[in-house]
């Protein structure tokens, strides 16, 4: 049911961290051309790889659309439970309900989506199925939703420690195709109505050419309260060295709302960056008003964009001349979350569409 007129902080619901102990995970099976190539082997494969990895220790759901949903079932046979409800793409995290809980019970919150941007700097022409997917999820598995339908927001624009902090990029939040009409301090004041928090950490950048206009999950993570991992290059000629230096300085001077100072590990991005091939090129199928991609073109990866599943670490990998940078990300990880098995995705084809493992993935938390 869409809950209208009701605020969910008034109601006692608060956004958990994304660490605490899972319900489920929504992921939406991955068809688009103009993401995933006309060929999706690949990318159904590292989409297939994280629900493996996921499915023994919590419920795995899957959107997708009745044309595709005989070959979904089929591949996730045992892994996932696949639910029929059209998408436009397969950003789970972005399009999919944020969840929040009084401790006895989850609600949604449903956001409205316009493709990173809308008719400012949106990525396609079309997104109705996406913005009505997150109430449909809900509405299939029995939930609730809160109705935020006028405040433009996606989940990966947001990662709080569950205890009153959230993180945020003013990159994205303040960006033209979102909420051009509301002041920093009115988003602030929706924010806290809707997840409970009582403090947001406003970070200057986000991924160097990430096409969210810097959304912070791939730049900023909570591991525990008071600690983050911060993407970072030692490397001073790469455009990521002034942006992680300016979220590290800003970091450094600040408190969490409970008046702690932050703990910051630097978890460095790849040692080279990943770029379109022209290979990759032939497999791409635009439609009219979609942001394309070109050769040479600089991906967004980072492996700050990991997800933590129930009792699990699911990290990039991005392979290639990256190995020894991936082999780097998971020590680190291992090092900083030893209570958790660390895995390794082969994430790649998901970069190549225009995200990685958190962006496809939505926690479901258990109450």
């Amino acid at each position: 049911m869409l809950i209208k007129d009701h605020i969910p902080s008034e109601d006692g619901f608060y956004m958990p961290a994304e660490y605490v102990p899972h319900e489920g995970t929504l992921l939406v099976w991955p068809t688009r051309p103009g993401s995933w190539g006309i060929n999706t082997d690949k990318a159904q494969d590292s989409f297939i790889s994280i629900a493996k990895a996921l499915s023994p220790h919590e419920k795995v759901f899957f959107l997708c659309d009745k044309a595709h949903l005989s070959d979904a079932r089929n591949k996730l046979k045992g892994i996932a439970e696949v639910l029929e409800i059209p998408t436009d793409d397969a950003w789970a995290r972005d399009i999919g309900p944020t969840f929040v809980t009084n401790g006895n019970e989850i609600r949604g919150i449903n956001w409205r989506f316009n493709a990173w941007g809308g008719n400012v700097d949106g990525l396609y022409a079309e997104w109705d199925h996406d913005d009505a997917a997150a109430e449909a999820f809900c509405d299939a598995i029995g939930r609730d939703i809160y109705d935020f339908g006028d405040f433009v927001l996606e989940g990966g624009s947001i990662h709080t420690d569950g205890e009153g902090t959230l993180l945020v990029t003013e990159s994205c939040l303040l960006s033209r195709g979102r909420n051009p009409s509301l002041t920093k301090h009115e988003i602030e004041k929706r924010l806290m109505e809707a997840l409970s928090v009582k403090k947001i950490l406003w970070l200057p950048h986000g991924i160097y050419n990430d096409e969210t206009n810097e959304h912070v999950d791939n730049v900023c993570a909570f591991i525990r309260p008071a600690e983050v991992v911060l993407a970072w290059t030692d490397d001073i000629n790469d455009p990521q060295y002034e942006m992680s230096e300016k979220d590290l300085k800003y970091l450094s001077r600040v408190t969490d709302a409970k008046g702690r100072k932050i703990r910051i590990h630097k978890l460095p991005i790849p040692d080279h960056p990943v770029l379109v091939t022209d290979e990759d090129l032939l497999n791409y199928e635009f439609e009219e008003g979609e942001d394309y991609r070109e050769s040479g073109e600089r991906l967004a990866a980072s492996y700050v964009n990991f997800y933590f599943g129930n009792g699990t670490v699911l990290v990039p990998q991005f392979g290639g001349d990256n190995e020894s940078s991936d082999r780097r990300a998971l020590e680190i990880l291992r090092e900083l979350c030893p209570d958790r098995k660390v895995i390794g995705i082969d994430s790649l084809p998901v970069l190549k569409g225009g995200g990685n493992i958190h962006c496809i993935t939505q926690q479901i938390p258990k109450p």
